[in-house]
């Protein structure tokens, strides 16, 4: 019997052309052939026409995801941060500058007091355990000393002048010094602690203890960093496409955002067309990504109006009650497929969004033909995450909410969902929590290397010879059922504790 003349499982044309609406956990990839370990496996990819990855790893422009802690770290990873535009253009800009002063992948917020203040209260510790001394009490000017809280308990006098206890440092570190380099510094100040200072801004960017280095040095190796072309970490930053967006737009080029994602739920609109084409009249070499959309005609219309990439997904997010709202969107896996195969023609890059709970997701859409993933719950719940830790039912949870939310809204995220001139506000989004995930620094490395195994179980050694293999046929795919997909999870058990790594 020829074994290879019976058809077994379907092409991703078959599978997709059958007019259903499949999400990640509706399809299953059959396993290939493996002639290479897991760690041969190249995940570099492209995010636009002119930005390359080390992993294929976004973090959404959401207010409750992306800020400069996140921004950083995803860039250290290899990924990119992508800021919301949940606020003011000032506001926007300064968490982009604060990213770009950075080189080590963290953000430590350091607590900054004057000589002769006084610390009268362990609150105003916050949670550093150190308040550092600069000569005006600000951050624009020079570090002279330091207080521990420790030292801070042990007195008698709490209420003296920081001058009469702090102790000196010698010397400081330029905030483009990497982490080892800041690590090397540590042993001028005695060995606890070193701030960083950014030479342009002439500011005080963090104050990094060696409890720092050693946490950072304890996790797994980071991938490759993303850098610009200007040699800092790669951020990018969300937009509208109103007319004030222009100005905002200026704001952003200003203070380098490396690309820009006009940032809406429907993205076929002429708003956002004329909007592309201002971009790249106006700043030609900034790479501009389109969105969000899930059918080939919407993509096309965009890609022809000079989209550098485009954003995919309508609905899907854990968040997002769009598709309930609305009755329009698609179900994530034909959606990335579809619009992946019109994009590909043109050579135009697809960010997968929404959707995304676990590793097995990320490899279906690698696959499918996305060459990255945005997350948003799936990062939310991180130490790098906006927002403070609570305790809920004895979880430990950090709130998470949909741009489409009504309190998402309020602060001006309905221009997103094209109601900003609206007088009746229509949400299509809630509020919610997450679970606390730990740092991004750790599970991401984590969660790459269970996608490198996912793609040698496909004999896939790269993003483009996985999505070479699929077009020619070689992957194939089922349908699952209900009951597959229990079959598929853990069950059965009476109990059991599940931990990813």
């Amino acid at each position: 019997m020829d074994i290879a003349a019976i058809e077994d499982g379907f092409p991703a044309d078959r599978l997709f052309g059958r007019g259903y609406s499949y999400t990640y956990d509706d399809v299953i990839f059959l396993p290939h052939y493996i002639d290479f370990p897991a760690d041969a496996v190249d995940l570099s990819t492209q995010l636009s026409r002119n930005i390359r990855l080390s992993v294929p790893c976004v973090a959404s422009p959401m207010d409750t995801v992306t800020e400069a802690s996140m921004a950083v770290s995803m860039a250290a990873l290899g990924g990119v941060g992508i800021v919301h535009y949940n606020n003011t253009s000032a506001e926007q800009a300064t968490i982009i500058r604060s990213v770009k002063s950075r080189r080590i992948p963290f953000v430590t917020d350091p607590v900054i007091m004057g000589p002769s203040d006084r610390i009268l209260t362990a609150d105003e510790f916050g949670s550093a355990p150190c308040v550092l001394v600069t000569e005006s009490g600000s951050a624009k000017s020079k570090p002279v000393g330091v207080v521990w809280s420790a030292d801070w308990w042990n007195r008698t006098d709490r209420d003296a002048p920081l001058s009469s206890y702090m102790v000196g440092l010698a010397a400081s570190a330029p905030s483009s010094y990497d982490l080892e380099q800041v690590a090397a510094s540590l042993g001028l100040n005695g060995g606890k602690c070193v701030p960083t200072v950014s030479e342009e801004l002439g500011e005080v960017v963090d104050l990094v203890t060696e409890a720092d280095v050693e946490r950072i040095r304890a996790l797994p190796k980071l991938g490759v960093p993303s850098f610009g072309s200007d040699g800092r970490f790669l951020v990018g930053a969300a937009m509208g496409t109103r007319e004030q967006d222009k100005e905002r737009l200026e704001h952003l080029v200003r203070a380098g955002a490396n690309v820009v994602i006009l940032d809406s739920s429907q993205g076929n609109s002429i708003y956002q067309i004329e909007m592309i084409k201002y971009v790249k009249s106006t700043y030609p070499d900034l790479d501009v990504i389109g969105g969000n959309v899930v059918t080939a005609y919407q993509a096309q219309n965009l890609i022809q109006a000079g989209a550098d990439g485009l954003r995919v997904g309508m609905g899907s997010g854990s968040i997002c009650t769009t598709q309930e709202v609305c009755a329009v969107g698609r179900g994530q896996a034909t959606a990335v497929y579809k619009v992946s195969s019109i994009a590909q023609h043109s050579g135009v890059p697809v960010i997968a969004d929404g959707g995304i709970s676990n590793s097995g997701h990320i490899v279906k859409a690698l696959v499918l033909g996305a060459s990255t993933v945005m997350m948003g719950s799936f990062l939310a719940g991180s130490t790098e995450a906006p927002g403070v830790y609570e305790y809920r039912d004895g979880r430990k949870v950090k709130k998470y909410r949909g741009m489409g939310s009504l309190e998402a809204m309020t602060k001006g995220s309905d221009a997103r969902y094209l109601g900003d001139t609206l007088k009746l506000k229509i949400a299509q989004g809630v509020v919610g929590a997450v679970a606390d995930k730990g740092s991004v620094l750790k599970f991401i490395p984590y969660t790459m290397q269970a996608v490198k195994q996912g793609f040698q179980d496909l004999g896939a050694s790269s993003l483009p010879s996985a999505h070479s293999l699929l077009r020619n046929q070689v992957l194939r795919l089922e349908v699952r059922t209900g009951a597959a997909q229990v079959e598929g999870g853990v069950h059965g058990l009476v109990s059991y504790e599940k931990k990813a790594f």
